[in-house]
């Protein structure tokens, strides 16, 4: 019997961090869709309607290991996709007319779910200021500064926290705070129901990780 490792990942992560991912998996495994295996969501596999379950716990050399295990017969399926395009959206850099560079995430129905907030001096920093969205934004946690009681912040997945909030206008918003202080994304927009808000920042959540990045001319 043979064994081939297609793909692996090991990275150290808080408590909340891995939940997110694990989260992230159990809800594409809910709604029967391909299952990412890296943060990007390029590496991807779509189980069975049934698989065996194996949860082991174990102590070894000083360490102890929690393994979660999801095992079915090849021949059942499971299509194994390398260069998945799991995102439905897409990162654009562009120059404003104050010719600096900015960034915005555009859904696949045209619509944009998130922008950068503020412009900066070159392109290469805009990228890596949305690099620093795609990589914090899964883990973030949601902190709800709409309520009349607020929420006691707690350690989120990545080094950044959704502040979801109500403008003057009385519209809800969010914004994505890097812990440094930077607000690092935003919506753009206002929305009239926090529901509604609450959605597009999942939205973002969801397809900012994989998405590609593309120059606008």
């Amino acid at each position: 019997m043979t064994e081939e490792t297609i793909h692996e990942t090991e990275e150290k992560r808080s408590r909340r961090g891995i939940s997110s991912f694990l989260r992230r998996i159990s809800n594409r495994l809910r709604r029967g869709e391909p299952v990412p295996a890296d943060e990007e969501q390029t590496v991807t596999v779509e189980p069975p309607e049934e698989a065996d379950l194996n949860v082991e716990i174990e102590r070894e050399d000083g360490n102890i290991s929690l393994e979660v295990d999801v095992e079915w017969p090849e021949e059942e399926g499971g299509e194994i996709e390398m260069e998945a395009q799991a995102s439905k959206a897409t990162f654009l850099l562009y120059e404003d007319d104050a010719d600096e560079h900015r960034w915005r995430l555009r859904h696949d129905n045209g619509n944009i779910i998130a922008n950068g907030s503020e412009g900066y001096a070159s392109r290469q920093k805009a990228k890596q200021g949305l690099e620093s969205v795609k990589a914090n934004v899964a883990g973030a946690y949601v902190e709800d500064l709409s309520k009349d009681e607020q929420e006691e912040s707690q350690e989120g997945g990545s080094k950044a926290t959704f502040e979801l909030f109500r403008d003057k206008q009385d519209k809800f918003r969010w914004r994505l705070v890097h812990d440094n202080g930077n607000i690092i994304a935003d919506c753009g927009q206002g929305y009239s129901s926090k529901q509604k808000a609450k959605q597009g920042l999942n939205s973002v959540k969801s397809n900012a990780p994989g998405a590609p990045v593309e120059t606008e001319a």
